[in-house]
């Protein structure tokens, strides 16, 4: 509350404000009040987002003209476009990246809602359980894929034993969800692409989960309230009430999700490699293929750039979503370009669109996937419906019982789903080799063992270790650094360009490391930092620090303004006021920034996995990727080093939550 007193102490500044406006000079009227403290403060974002983002996708396109003819370079023009027409790898991996991205986001969407609903209702233990839910999205990709893959193995996983003895296994096997019993979840070309996108989906939920949780809790109450006193069913609140209340989230959540999703690369090369043959190879795996594999860096950079515009059509969608509230009014320009009638049938229209689409891309995956969709929305439905009866009917009593045990049960089933493989992995790193091949004791080991950390750390693990702590350090305050000098500058300088500058950082934020690893690539080997550490620590920057500053930007922007004004009239310099007045405030968004910007820094895995080769120089994603020779895995070396490499993100997450949410919460508000 103290900060709020400057506002009723002191004068309304508006009285000097001619007089500081008539002072400007020229420069300063075309440029801005503080364009010289502004060039000062967004010079290093400006540097890097320019010399690390915008500059090598410009060069992309010119790479994309050129083929390589042994050891020369040779200019081409539309060839490497006009191949693509006729090449079926490149129209396979875009059609598994429409697949894969499709029923991703319709299953997180449907899951994260019932989970966040779930959540939403609870009255004790809400934040502990929250912070459960979280734990895949925090974990690495690495262990993600590491574990799923251990799990769904034919034959040292547990996926197949425990569907078998419960039953389940044969029953799908009898309904057709499955071909065959024992299944070979990740080498079957019909279920290959199911496998991953459930384990996408595991990975997402988290994400949807706390995002809608939060624009639960931004729907007004009285709204329900008044629906309540105006004999409105539950159900009737849910259809007519939350949903449109969580229009605005759940748009941008699976915007960017889906940006996200359809430029992935990690989880599926951990998973499969895009295998059985391309089965599921994404467009980014076929870039890989033709750029760093076969040394085709032109048809590789063809193959992202050919994407570019449906990557555009979402991007621009979403930074309109994303900046809607900032402008009076804007919230409600895109209804009255609509009639009622065309609002209402739009989400019907584009359901129908979409289903059409999946059903021609994927017929064989299509009515699996509504079935068990299916299953789980009626179930959802009938409870809806029953706690509906019994509330008009009065007896409250029932209707809360009703929702306890239907919520009690999906809660369970929930957490089963997110902590069995986390469970899975802590147990197999205490088995022995021997426990893992007999598969004795799967569930518990007898006897537990410290076998496989001991056999970790006579490789290279600690030397993997040690690089991932100093890149991510490193890259942290570098984006850190930048982040806040432009954010403050963007959030409280007056200068020209500020609107375009803060549109070109949300730009960039949202731009799929996919677009960028060709050209990086090239960029460090004309600088001569392949296979460096300080590749990455260079490179990391560019899917950081966008974010950092946008978030910063609305951190700094509720800090009151008042408490500056006062310092500046004390006699403190602009600087001087940043560091001691608004960096103090702005601890909690700090904080947030460093703890993502390191936590991401630690889980990447595309740009060490094409900038390095030195096993020296390996980063731990990249060098436990590298521990599978062949078919040879070691599963009990995978799940320690799994389990060593979740731990500090697990427990910097768990310490920092706090700083995290109330960071993320005032950079989402103003940003």
């Amino acid at each position: 509350m103290t900060i709020l007193r400057p506002k009723r102490t002191l004068p309304a500044p508006a009285g000097p404000a001619p007089a500081v406006s008539s002072s400007l000079t020229p420069v300063q009227r075309r440029l801005g009040r503080d364009w010289r403290l502004a060039a000062v403060f967004i010079g290093p974002t400006l540097v890097l987002v320019a010399g690390l983002i915008l500059v090598p996708i410009v060069g992309s396109i010119f790479t994309s003209a050129t083929e390589r003819h042994g050891a020369d370079t040779v200019f081409v023009g539309l060839d490497n476009y006009t191949a693509l027409v006729d090449d079926a790898m490149f129209h396979q991996g875009v059609l598994n990246s429409f697949v894969f991205t499709a029923y991703a986001e319709i299953f997180k969407v449907t899951f994260g809602l019932i989970a966040a609903l779930i959540l939403h209702h609870m009255r004790r233990g809400r934040a502990l359980i929250a912070g459960v839910i979280l734990l895949p999205w925090v974990i690495p990709t690495v262990v993600t894929g590491f574990t799923w893959r251990s799990l769904l193995d034919p034959i040292f996983g547990s996926v197949n034993v425990l569907l078998t003895e419960s039953g389940i296994g044969p029953g799908l096997a009898a309904i057709g969800l499955v071909d065959k019993w024992p299944a070979e979840w990740l080498s079957d070309p019909a279920l290959a692409m199911p496998a991953v996108i459930l384990v996408n989906v595991w990975k997402g939920i988290p994400f949807f989960t706390v995002t809608f949780l939060a624009g639960l809790k931004a729907i007004d109450s009285n709204l329900h309230e008044a629906a309540m006193v105006d004999g409105a069913s539950p159900w009737q609140r849910f259809v007519h009430i939350t949903l449109p209340g969580l229009r605005p989230v759940m748009i941008v959540t699976v915007l960017l999700s889906s940006i996200w999703t359809f430029n992935n690369f990690d989880l599926i090369w951990l998973l499969t490699q895009g295998g059985p043959g391309d089965a599921t190879a994404p467009y980014v795996m076929v870039a890989y293929s033709k750029a760093i594999q076969q040394l085709q860096l032109g048809a590789g950079a063809a193959v992202t750039l050919v994407m570019l515009p449906v990557i555009a059509i979402l991007v621009v969608i979403l930074v309109r979503m994303m900046r809607r509230g900032d402008r009076p009014g804007a919230a409600d320009l895109g209804r009255r370009r609509l009639t009622p009638a065309q609002r209402r049938a739009l989400p019907w229209v584009i359901v129908a669109a979409s289903v059409l689409v999946l059903v021609w891309a994927s017929p064989h995956i299509v009515w699996k996937a509504a079935l068990v969709l299916g299953v789980f929305v009626v179930l959802a439905a009938v409870v809806g419906r029953v706690v509906s009866a019994f509330a008009a009917r009065g007896n409250r009593l029932a209707a809360r019982v009703v929702t306890g045990t239907g919520g009690g049960i999906a809660l369970v089933g929930l957490l089963s789903f997110v902590l069995a493989p986390l469970y899975w992995m802590t147990v197999t790193a205490f088995k022995s080799d021997d426990q893992i091949v007999a598969r004795t004791d799967d569930l518990w080991p007898a006897p537990w063992t410290t076998e496989q950390f001991t056999n970790l750390f006579t490789g290279a693990f600690g030397t993997w270790y040690v690089n991932t702590i100093l890149v991510s350090v490193a890259s942290t305050v570098i984006a850190l650094v930048c982040a806040a000098l432009a954010g403050y500058a963007l959030a409280r300088l007056k200068f020209r360009g500020s609107e375009s500058f803060t549109v070109t950082i949300l730009l960039t934020y949202v731009m799929p490391g996919a677009l960028l690893f060709i050209p990086l690539y090239q960029l460090m080997s004309g600088i001569g930092l392949n296979d460096s550490l300080w590749s990455l620590v260079l490179a990391y920057p560019t899917f950081t620090l966008p974010f950092a500053t946008w978030l910063l930007v609305g951190y700094f922007k509720s800090i009151p303004a008042d408490l500056e004004e006062a310092a500046l009239v004390d006699g403190c310099t602009r600087f001087g006021a940043f560091r001691r007045i608004v960096l103090p405030l702005a601890k909690p968004g700090l904080l947030a920034v460093a703890l993502f910007t390191l936590t991401n820094a630690w889980n990447e895995f595309l740009f060490a996995f094409v900038f390095i080769t030195k096993n020296e120089n390996k980063t731990l994603p990249v060098g436990m990727q590298s521990m599978i020779f062949g078919d040879v895995v070691p599963q009990g070396q995978l799940a320690a080093a799994s389990l060593l490499v979740s731990i500090p993100v697990v427990l910097m997450y768990g310490f920092g939550q706090r700083f995290l949410t109330e960071g993320l919460t005032a950079g989402a508000v103003k940003g």
